[in-house]
Parts: C-alpha cells; sequence; structure tokens
C-alpha cells in the first residue's frame, strides 16, 4: 500500500469546558492537533497509510505532540525535534448563536523556524503516491513559503499527486499575501479543497447568491466556483464543503466534487455539533483516502463527507472513527442507538 504525505504544524490546543469562556475559565483541556496532522491522523484510521512531517519542540509537549499522533499509526518517523517552543492555540467552544473562538500563539513556534535542509524529500517521499499540504503552513513564515515549494517540485518530479486545503487564516496572513504565494504554489497542485469561503478570500472567486453569514448556500454558484478555480490552475479536481451554520450547535453539512467535468453532489447530513475542529480535515482524509484507493468519485466524496460528519461529534481535532464506521453511517446507520 502506497502512502499519504502530509507537512504542516501540530499544535497544542487549550480548550475552555464547554459553556465557558476564556475570561471565566479556571482549566483548559488539552489535546493536539492541527489541520495536515488531522489528515494524517485520520487517513490511518481509515485504514490507509500515513505519513506527517513536521518539527516539533525537544521537550515533553513535543514529545506528547508526536505520541498523539503515533499512537493511531501514522508513521511519525519524519517529525524532528529542535529547540524553541510548541506552537499553541487557544479554543473556545461557541454554543447556539455565541460562535466558537481561536486564539493562536504560534509567532516563532519551532516549526515555524524550520529551515530547508531540515527535511530529506527524497526520502520521505520514498513510497509515496500523494502529498498533501494547506495554505495555513505557508502562511507561518516565509521559510515555510520556501520549504514548500521545494516539497512540491519534488512531489511532481516522483509523479506524486499533490492535493492542498486552501484553509485562509485572516489571523495569520493577509488576503493579498496569501493570493500572491497560493497562485505560485498552486502550479504543483493537482486536488484543490475550499470552504464556502477561502475561493473568495484567496482568489477572489465568489460563489453568486451565497451568504455564509446567515448560513445560505448556493449549489450551482460553487460549481461556478470549482470550474473556475479548475480552469485557471488546470487542477484535476475541486472539491468544496457546503456547510450551511444555522447556529454553533447545529450545521448541515455537504460537499461537492468537481472530477474533470463531472460535478458531483453528496448526500446531505444535518448535525447536532460536539465539536467542529478538524471537520474539514476529516473530509480532506476521507476524499484522499478513497481517490488514492482508485475509488470512483462518487464513493470518495459520500465517505468523506460521511467521515466529517462524525467527527463534528467527537471532541478534539482528531476523527478517531474506523472505516468500518464511516460505512455504516453511509448504509443509513443513523440513529445513534446503542451498539451492544
Amino acid at each position: 500500500m502506497s502512502t499519504v504525505v502530509t507537512f504542516g504544524e501540530i499544535m497544542m490546543r487549550l480548550a475552555t469546558p464547554l459553556g465557558e469562556r476564556f475570561e471565566q475559565t479556571k482549566n483548559f483541556e488539552v489535546v493536539y492537533g492541527g489541520a495536515e496532522a488531522n489528515v494524517a491522523v485520520a487517513i490511518a484510521r481509515y485504514g490507509g497509510k500515513s505519513c506527517f512531517v513536521s518539527k516539533v519542540s525537544d521537550d515533553q509537549f513535543g514529545d506528547a505532540a508526536k505520541g498523539n499522533i503515533s499512537i493511531h499509526g501514522v508513521d511519525t518517523s519524519h517529525v524532528l525535534k529542535g529547540s524553541g517552543r510548541l506552537g499553541k492555540y487557544f479554543y473556545e467552544p461557541g454554543y447556539s448563536q455565541r460562535p466558537s473562538k481561536v486564539i493562536y500563539d504560534r509567532d516563532d513556534s519551532v516549526f515555524s523556524n524550520s529551515k530547508p535542509e531540515d527535511f530529506s524529500w527524497e526520502e520521505i517521499f520514498d513510497g509515496a503516491s500523494w502529498f498533501h499540504f494547506t495554505g495555513i503552513t505557508p502562511a507561518l513564515s516565509d521559510r515555510l513559503i520556501a520549504i514548500c515549494e521545494i516539497a512540491l517540485k519534488e512531489a511532481k518530479l516522483r509523479g506524486i499527486t499533490v492535493s492542498c486545503d486552501l484553509n485562509y487564516r485572516a489571523r495569520l496572513w493577509t488576503k493579498e499575501k496569501a493570493k500572491k504565494v497560493m497562485t505560485e504554489l498552486m502550479k504543483y497542485v493537482d486536488v484543490l479543497f475550499a470552504n464556502e469561503e477561502d475561493s473568495e478570500s484567496v482568489f477572489g472567486i465568489r460563489a453568486e447568491d451565497t451568504d455564509v453569514s446567515d448560513g445560505r448556500l448556493s449549489v450551482e454558484g460553487y460549481k461556478d466556483v470549482a470550474k473556475k478555480l479548475k480552469k485557471r490552475f488546470d487542477l484535476k479536481a475541486v472539491a468544496i464543503s457546503l456547510r450551511e451554520s444555522i447556529n454553533a450547535n447545529f450545521n448541515r453539512w455537504s460537499a461537492s466534487l468537481l472530477y474533470g467535468e463531472e460535478f458531483l453532489l453528496s448526500t446531505k447530513y444535518d448535525i447536532n455539533i460536539l465539536d467542529r475542529v478538524g471537520g474539514g480535515d476529516a473530509f480532506a482524509a476521507g476524499l484522499i483516502f478513497g481517490l488514492d484507493s482508485s475509488w470512483e468519485p462518487r464513493k470518495a466524496l459520500e465517505f468523506g463527507v460521511a467521515a466529517s460528519c462524525l467527527k463534528h461529534t467527537i471532541k478534539g481535532d482528531f476523527n478517531i472513527v474506523s472505516r468500518d464506521e464511516v460505512e455504516k453511517l453511509l448504509g443509513g446507520n443513523t440513529s445513534g442507538r446503542v451498539v451492544r
């Protein structure tokens, strides 16, 4: 079985208990996660082979971050250690009409200070079939922009499929810099992931008749967005998650996939949310797992959306579900009855 390689930062997440705000909490719940790490863990949980590439602090926090990935079967042999601090983020879960909040504490982290010579991509890509990164990684530092470009060039030289999730984060960089950097990196990408806001924020391509603030989405609008993205960057496929946010605890969740000239729309799920962080990563991992396993695009799309649906019910960044559990949901087992 070939390997999916992901590259990015893993952080310590410190979350307030549900219902408590930053100003009032006396306790933070600690887990570890990050977009690319979340994808690697999910793929391993689905039964695939994944390798996470990163750099963590040479201390107990770095050990904990690495251990929390490897316990799920991810290859962490290319997670390096170095002097410096592990990045962190603070998370305040939303409730009803109150949105969730994130505060980053990742400036000058050990990963953001990575150097090109830290990573041996020839060794990393040995036996790899797929490489995945997100727009978060180049947003962290100019050094990481250069490292991403090196990795992407090496991947393309080896005929490895490359996917990117735009994952625009306004707290990390400006729209202007994101557009400049990501436009250059897109020349190496085969499969692009975006959500209802990313394409507009990064490339100025907006879905008509859509307003994410009130949960209103136009499927036809996103079909047009996918076609424009595919044409502009000569992509093999464009996947767009379609989140209808009714409130912080209840969303309608589906996705679309433009694969070649075929536009597919998935099943839509009504989700009562426990933790939405990592939901998009679970979807990306499911679609990558399916396509890398040579599934038909429809099957891969439905698997990714169902896997992401389940992630919304699990605390933490990682999608702690099995392929069997996802397939049972796909088979119509949606009652939530006790399994004995």
